[in-house]
């Protein structure tokens, strides 16, 4: 865990952010809570995370996302020397997908 950013606030805003339990919740709650450009940002930042993880390269996930290579190696950074969230997060993803199908 990053202690960085442990804080009464962060435990506060996690512990709403695990009450959600839609799509339509989600997009309500983080409309309220964010402006469009950092949903964006954020949204960008996950999707070129998923891309590096499937192997994807710099110029295509450029090209598709239309994110910077500064942005995609501070994500890469995070896939290589973070917490390992990601990884956690899209096995989830897939194991959902699949349990629906």
């Amino acid at each position: 865990m990053n202690y960085k950013i442990k804080s009464p606030e962060a435990d506060f805003l996690f512990e709403a952010i695990l009450q959600l339990r839609t799509m339509d919740e989600c997009y309500k709650f983080f409309e309220d809570l964010c402006t469009v450009t950092e949903i964006k940002a954020l949204s960008q930042r996950i999707v070129v995370a998923k891309m590096l993880s499937d192997k994807r390269v710099y110029s295509d996930i450029v090209k598709q996302t239309g994110a910077s290579t500064a942005t995609i190696s501070r994500v890469n950074r995070s896939l290589e020397y973070g917490c390992d969230a990601y990884p956690m997060i899209f096995s989830r993803m897939e194991e959902s997908k699949a349990n629906q199908e």
